[in-house]
C-alpha cells in the first residue's frame, strides 16, 4: 500500500557548507555554516523561534569523533533549545532519513515548521578506521568476518553486473569522469575538478619533483594506470570511489499552506517512499536493489508522476555502478541498460536524463549524515534556477528526485520535489 500525505509539505529554505577535510572544524562547526547559509537562503526571511523541531542525520559521530546524542547538540549551537532534537540513523542514509522524519511530522500536523539537518566528520580518522566505521554499516556477522569493506561489496556487485550484461571497467570510468566535470561546476564541491584537470596537475607535480612526467594522452588512459588510479577493489579503482568527507547541510521544512508567507518560489515535497532490504549474502539478483525500485514506486505513487516526468535527479553514487544501477532501479532506464547510457552522455548535465549535476557523492563529496540532505540542497537550487555554473538548461525544470541509499541498499529512501 502507498500512504498519502495528510497535509502538503514545502522546502523555504536550503544550505550546506562545502564538503571536503576540515581538520580543527568540530562537527558542530559546520553545522552552523550550513544552518546560516539556510537561513539567508530565504526569500522573506524567517523567525527561527517558529522552528518547532529538529532533525539531524548522522551516522556515527559516536565512532567518528567520540560523540554521541549528538541532536541536541546541534540544537544548541544555532540556538534553537529546548525544541526536541532527534537524531536519525539509517547508515548513508541517514540525511534522508531525518527528511522523511520532518516531513511527516509536519504532515501529521503536529508541527508547521521543522529543521532538518545532515551532519558527519569523517576526516579526523586515519583512512584504516573510517573503513572499520564504515563497516559497521555492513553485516558484522557475515560480511565483515568474510574480509568485505563496502569498496569489496559494491565490486561483487560490480561483476556481477558485467557478467550478465557486459559492462566493462571502462562503463565504470565514464561514470566518473561525467561526475567529476560536474564537480568542477559546483564550488561546494570537495574535488571540484575534471580527470582532466587533476592529470595536468600530476605532471605539474612530477616535474617539479625532478621525476619522470607521465605522458597519458587522455583521461581514460590515465584511468587505466594502476599507479594514477589504483585498484581498490576490482573492477572498483579509486577514482571509482566517493572520498572521506567532513560536511553539513540545513533544510526548512514548513507546512504547505504557509510555504507562500516565506518564499515566492518554494520547493513541494510530493512523494517520499522507503523500504529495506536483506544484505547481499541473502539475495539472489546482486544487479539490482529491490528495496529502491520499491520505495521509488511508492514516491512515484504518492506524487502522481512518472520516471519520464523527473527533469532533475541526484543519485547516490559512493561508488560508480551504485549510479548505474540506480539510474534502472528508478525505472529511467530498463536493466542492462544504464551503463549504456553513461557511455552515451545520455546522464551528463547536457544530456536528455542529467544525473548528479552537483557532481555526485563522487566528486562533491560523502560526509555519509550529510550526503542525503546535500542532494536536497542541489535540487532546491537546480528547480529554483539557481544553481550558476552547473544550472541544467531550459525553462521546464519542474521536478526533482533525490535517491539516498545505506548499505548495499539495506535501507533505500526516494523523494519527489515539485516546482510550481
Amino acid at each position: 500500500m502507498t500512504g498519502k500525505l495528510n497535509r502538503g509539505v514545502a522546502i523555504v529554505g536550503a544550505g550546506m557548507t562545502q564538503f571536503g577535510a576540515f581538520p580543527g572544524k568540530a562537527t558542530r562547526d559546520l553545522f552552523v555554516e550550513a544552518f546560516r547559509e539556510m537561513s539567508e537562503s530565504v526569500d522573506k526571511g524567517f523567525d527561527p523561534n517558529q522552528i518547532e523541531a529538529v532533525y539531524i542525520g548522522n551516522y556515527s559521530s559516536d565512532l567518528f569523533e567520540g560523540q554521541g546524542h549528538t541532536a541536541p547538540f546541534m540544537t544548541d549551537h544555532v540556538g534553537l533549545t529546548p525544541r526536541p532534537a532527534t537524531r536519525c540513523e539509517d547508515a548513508c542514509a541517514s540525511g534522508s532519513a531525518a527528511l522523511r522524519s520532518g516531513l511527516l511530522a509536519i504532515a501529521s500536523g503536529m508541527y508547521d515548521m521543522v529543521l532538518v539537518g545532515g551532519i558527519e566528520k569523517m576526516t579526523d580518522l586515519p583512512t584504516e578506521r573510517v573503513t572499520d566505521t564504515l563497516a559497521t554499516a555492513s553485516d558484522a556477522l557475515y560480511d565483515v568476518p568474510a574480509g568485505f569493506t563496502f569498496p569489496g561489496l559494491y565490486a561483487s556487485i560490480a561483476t556481477a553486473y558485467m557478467d550478465r550484461y557486459g559492462a566493462t571497467p571502462e562503463s565504470f570510468m565514464k561514470v566518473g569522469l561525467k561526475n567529476h566535470n560536474h564537480g568542477s561546476l559546483n564550488p561546494k564541491a570537495q574535488f571540484g575538478q575534471t580527470i582532466a584537470s587533476i592529470m595536468e596537475r600530476q605532471k605539474k607535480s612530477a616535474e617539479k619533483k625532478g621525476r619522470p612526467i607521465p605522458t597519458w594522452a587522455d583521461e581514460m588512459e590515465f584511468l587505466h594506470d594502476d599507479r594514477a588510479n589504483l585498484v581498490i577493489a576490482w573492477p572498483m579503482r579509486l577514482y571509482d570511489c566517493s572520498p572521506v568527507s567532513d560536511g553539513a547541510a540545513a533544510i526548512l521544512l514548513v507546512a504547505e499552506d504557509l510555504a507562500k508567507n516565506f518564499s515566492d518560489n518554494p520547493i513541494y515535497i510530493i512523494g517520499s517512499g522507503q523500504a529495506s532490504e536483506a544484505t547481499l549474502r541473502y539475495r539472489s539478483d546482486l544487479t539490482t536493489l529491490s528495496s529502491v525500485r520499491i520505495a521509488a514506486q511508492k514516491a512515484y505513487e504518492m506524487a502522481g508522476v512518472k520516471p519520464a516526468d523527473i527533469k532533475v535527479t541526484e543519485v547516490h553514487d559512493c561508488f560508480t555502478i551504485a549510479e548505474i544501477i540506480a539510474t534502472e532501479d528508478l525505472g529511467f532506464f530498463k536493466p542492462g541498460q544504464g551503463y549504456e547510457a553513461a557511455e552515451e552522455g545520455v546522464t551528463s548535465r547536457l544530456g536528455p536524463r542529467p544525473i548528479n549535476s552537483s557532481g555526485g557523492l563522487k566528486s562533491k563529496g560523502h560526509p555519509v549524515g550529510a550526503s542525503g540532505a546535500g542532494q536536497v540542497v542541489e535540487i532546491w537550487k537546480q528547480l529554483r534556477g539557481e544553481a550558476g555554473e552547473r544550472q541544467l538548461p531550459g525553462d521546464n525544470l519542474n521536478l526533482g528526485l533525490t535517491h539516498n541509499v545505506g548499505g548495499t541498499g539495506e535501507t533505500a529512501i526516494i523523494h519527489i520535489y515539485e516546482r510550481r
